[in-house]
C-alpha cells in the first residue's frame, strides 16, 4: 500500500496544496512551522478519522474557512482508491470513496492504513491511561476496521449510562430522590448494552495485546539493544487479584489469539452489579474498558516514572514499530510515517532505525535538517516552505 497523491484545501495552514508521492522513502524537509506535519496529519485523518495532535476538528480547518477538504489516492494490490473527506467543525463530516458518497465517514476506514510516529507519542509512556487506551483502539481499528463501530457504540452507551447516573446523583443531592428510585429504573438495560459492547471491545484489546507483545519486545531490543526487556500488559478492572487476563482468558485460535466474549460480558455484568452503590454515590460508571490501562514495563519496573527520557522515547518508538510489524505480519502493508523522529536520536540509533524500516513499501519522513535522515531512507526529497511543497530530487 502507498499514497500516490494528496490534495488539501483549507486544511491547517494550506489554502491549497497538491503532492504526488511514490513508493519508497519520501523526505519532507523544511524549517519548523512550515506545514510538514500537517501533510502527515491529513493522511492520518484519512486512516483513523482523528488527529494525533488535537481532539477536535476545528483546528484542522484553516482560519477564516468554513470547511477543509482532504483528497487522496491510495494504491493497494494494484488497484487505486480515491478518498475524499470534507471536515466541517460542529457538523457531521462527509466522505466519498471512489467519488461515491458513503452514508457514514467510518466506511472509508481501511482504505488507508498508516502507522505514524510523532513527538506526541512520548505521552504513550509518560501520559495518562487515556493515551494508551487510544493507542490500542486506533491500532485495533487499523487491524479490523469494524471495531470503529464497536468503539462508537460503547462510547454512546457509556455516555447515556453516565447521564442517567449523573441525573440520579443530582436529584439525590437536591433531596428529590434516593438511590434506586425511578431515575435509575432503566439502568439494568444500559448495563446489558454496556456489557455487550464492552466485552467486544475488551476482547479485541486483549487479543491485540497478546499478538502485539512479542513485536514490542523485539522492536525495543532493535532500537535500544542492551537496554532491557520491554513488556506490555493489559491492566483490567475485571481481573482477579494477580490475574493477567492476556494469559488466563486468551487462547490460541486458527486465526490468532481469541477471547470468549460471553465470559467477558458475564464478568462485566457482575462487576457492574458490585459497583452499583459506589456508582450511585459518585454519579459515574466505574467499571469497563474506559477505566483500563496498558502497563509498559522495562524489566521489572513500570516505564512510567522510572524510564529515562531516552528510554521513554525508545519505548514509544518500539510501540509504533511493533504496530507496523504486526500489521505487516497479518498481510497489511501500512504506510509508515516518521514525524521529526531523527532529531531526537543519536547517530547510531538513526542508522539502526533506517535499516529497520528501509524495506517498507512507503515511508514518509519529516525533518528540519536533511542530514539527520540516515542514508538508507534518503529517497525522494520535497522542500516545504511558505505554503508550498516542491519536489527537488
Amino acid at each position: 500500500m502507498f499514497v500516490r497523491h494528496l490534495n488539501l484545501v483549507d486544511f491547517r495552514s494550506y489554502p491549497q496544496v497538491a503532492v504526488d508521492f511514490e513508493p519508497g522513502p519520501s523526505v519532507l524537509v523544511g524549517p519548523n512551522g512550515q506545514g510538514k506535519t500537517n501533510l502527515l496529519e491529513a493522511l492520518g485523518y484519512v486512516a483513523s478519522l482523528s488527529s494525533h495532535r488535537v481532539g477536535t476538528d476545528a483546528p484542522l480547518v484553516r482560519a477564516g474557512a468554513q470547511r477543509a477538504i482532504v483528497r487522496t489516492a491510495i494504491v493497494h494490490g494494484g488497484r487505486e482508491l480515491t478518498v475524499e473527506l470534507e471536515i466541517v467543525p460542529g457538523k457531521a463530516n462527509r466522505a466519498r470513496l471512489n467519488r461515491s458518497p458513503v452514508s457514514r465517514p467510518r466506511e472509508i476506514l481501511g482504505a488507508l492504513r498508516q502507522v505514524l510516529f510523532a513527538p506526541e507519542d512520548l505521552a504513550l509512556v509518560r501520559g495518562d491511561p487515556a493515551e494508551r487506551r487510544r493507542f490500542l483502539d486506533d491500532l485495533l481499528v487499523a487491524r479490523y476496521p469494524r471495531f470503529a463501530g464497536v468503539r462508537s457504540d460503547y462510547e454512546r452507551v457509556l455516555k447515556q449510562r453516565n447521564a442517567l447516573l449523573r441525573t440520579a446523583y443530582l436529584a439525590r443531592k437536591a433531596g428529590r430522590g434516593t438511590p434506586g428510585a425511578a431515575d435509575l429504573r432503566t439502568l439494568e438495560v444500559w448495563d446489558a448494552h454496556l456489557a455487550r459492547y464492552g466485552a467486544e471491545l475488551l476482547a479485541g484489546r486483549l487479543e491485540l495485546v497478546s499478538a502485539l507483545s512479542p513485536h514490542v519486545e523485539k522492536a525495543y531490543d532493535a532500537v535500544s539493544p542492551g537496554g532491557g526487556r520491554a513488556r506490555i500488559e493489559y491492566r483490567c478492572g475485571l481481573a482477579d487479584d494477580g490475574e493477567d487476563m492476556t494469559t488466563s482468558l486468551v487462547s490460541a485460535g486458527s486465526d490468532g489469539p481469541r477471547v470468549d466474549r460471553d465470559v467477558l460480558a458475564a464478568r462485566l455484568l457482575a462487576a457492574l452489579a458490585r459497583s452499583r452503590p459506589a456508582e450511585e454515590e459518585r454519579g459515574v460508571t466505574l467499571v469497563g474498558p474506559h477505566r483500563d490501562d496498558l502497563l509498559l514495563r522495562l524489566g521489572d519496573l513500570p516505564a512510567k516514572g522510572y524510564a529515562s527520557h531516552g528510554e521513554s522515547w525508545s519505548f514509544a518508538l518500539a510501540l509504533r514499530l511493533a504496530s507496523y510489524d504486526l500489521l505487516r505480519s497479518e498481510g497489511i502493508e501500512p504506510v509508515l510515517a516518521l514525524d521529526d523522529v531523527f532529531a531526537e536520536l543519536d547517530a547510531t540509533r538513526r542508522e539502526r532505525l533506517g535499516e529497520l524500516v528501509s524495506g517498507a513499501t512507503q515511508v514518509l519522513i519529516t525533518c528540519a535538517v536533511a542530514a539527520d535522515v540516515p542514508e538508507a531512507l534518503r529517497g525522494a526529497r520535497y522542500d516545504v516552505a511558505e505554503g508550498t511543497v516542491r519536489r527537488v530530487c
